[in-house]
């Protein structure tokens, strides 16, 4: 839910011309849906709500695609009344299910969700967190802010498929340190590790930020520094702990929004969003290879991915062997625009780009494998007029298919 500087757009015309039904091919026939190659699971406007933002994608054990997002009731804005809503698809994102609130704000916030497949029982394990619906991302941060009202870390387990949740658990007494104040998961999948010692493992990549040093004067700019971390499951959701904390100096890392994906080798890559550091670019990573416990280096500058601008963005190791690892994104520097998948060949030193999905104005996404060289991307399309998911095939063999679509 950040940047600060994230601009709150009004008096926009709402899209709703579009439905959820899937949209006219834009390429061949990919996977096992012959003819759909996209479609518009949410559409700002409609279903009760003003706007769909911060998508998140897994699939689960039993092939269903869920799409979640937060859905924001009176306007574009991070803050007032917003859900976390999903919806389900059981032909690989060319149609979609109702959709159904899984974490209602009910006049607070609720987002940020990341959520992950327990491999063991199938379980869906979604982390989320909020704050009071009348108060913003800046208060919390200034330390204007009760802590009843600031943010707060919760769990759910989905079952029967993701078609029921649990109610939200309060975990953050377990997964935060004094003196912290803003707090973000994700967005976008968490990560449950197969391979290794913490096989079974859901970790869920984050950012958080600090009070300033005691004894300085805390003028704002002092309390705008953002630090990285990462909680963590052993028991399917049920406890919870704390893993690294990566901090930086102010101005120069500004650790923010992350992703996660385990490598084949078994560690851990995070992708994070450099909020305004000056470091080179706008794109940090750093590895684990203790299961998120500690990082191996600090996050540094990810220079190949320099087209990238300041935005959250999703990384997902392909299964199989000699697959890739993606990244995906807006790729205009000093816009959000034009989202693109990047490959990595070599476990994230470097990236190539794969294709542009859309030539337009595009923000947050998320990326999830729906079979062997098949990817769905869920992503932030126009000026927030909604979440398209596309479809592409032919990863790892150079023959990605992917055609810009334009609206």
């Amino acid at each position: 839910m950040t940047p600060l500087r994230r601009t709150v757009l009004t008096g926009l015309t709402l899209l709703a011309a579009l439905a959820s039904a899937a949209l006219p091919a834009a390429a061949g026939p990919l996977g096992s849906a012959p003819g759909c190659a996209s479609s518009r699971p949410y559409v700002s406007g409609q279903g009760g709500y003003a706007a769909y933002r911060v998508p998140a994608l897994v699939r689960t054990l039993r092939g269903t695609v869920l799409a979640f997002a937060e859905g924001r009731r009176a306007g574009f804005g991070d803050s007032g009344d917003i859900d976390v809503v999903v919806r389900r698809s059981t032909d690989g994102g060319c149609t979609w299910g109702p959709l159904a609130v899984v974490a209602a704000g009910d006049g607070n916030t609720r987002g940020n969700p990341a959520p992950a497949v327990d491999p063991r029982t199938g379980a869906i394990i979604l982390v989320t967190c909020g704050n009071a619906g009348g108060v913003t991302e800046d208060q919390i941060m200034r330390g204007q802010v009760a802590a009843d009202r600031g943010r707060r870390v919760y769990v759910q387990r989905g079952s029967d498929d993701g078609r029921t949740f649990t109610a939200p658990q309060d975990i953050t007494a377990d997964v935060e340190r004094p003196g912290w104040r803003w707090y973000a998961t994700g967005p976008g999948h968490a990560v449950a590790l197969t391979r290794g010692p913490h096989a079974g493992r859901i970790l869920v990549p984050a950012d958080h930020s600090t009070a300033p040093p005691k004894g300085s004067k805390d003028t704002g700019r002092e309390s705008r520094h953002y630090a990285g971390h990462a909680l963590y499951s052993d028991d399917g959701g049920r406890t919870w702990h704390l893993g690294f904390t990566a901090t930086g100096p102010s101005g120069v890392v500004d650790v923010n929004e992350t992703s996660a994906t385990q490598l084949p080798d078994g560690r851990i890559y995070f992708s994070a969003r450099d909020q305004y550091g000056s470091a080179p670019g706008n794109r940090l990573d750093s590895y684990s290879s203790d299961g998120g416990a500690t990082l191996d280096r600090p996050f540094a500058a990810q220079r190949t991915l320099k087209d990238v601008p300041v935005v959250q963005g999703s990384v997902l190791q392909l299964r199989g062997a000699g697959a890739p690892l993606l990244f995906s994104a807006p790729s205009v520097p000093t816009a959000r625009r034009a989202m693109a998948v990047w490959s990595s060949t070599d476990a994230g030193r470097g990236f190539t780009r794969l294709t542009t999905l859309d030539d337009g104005r595009a923000a947050y996404s998320d990326l999830v494998q729906l079979g062997p060289g098949t990817v769905g991307v869920l992503y932030e399309t126009g000026s927030y007029d909604g979440l398209s998911f596309r479809r592409l095939t032919g990863i790892g063999d150079g023959t990605a298919a992917g055609t810009p679509s334009h609206g």
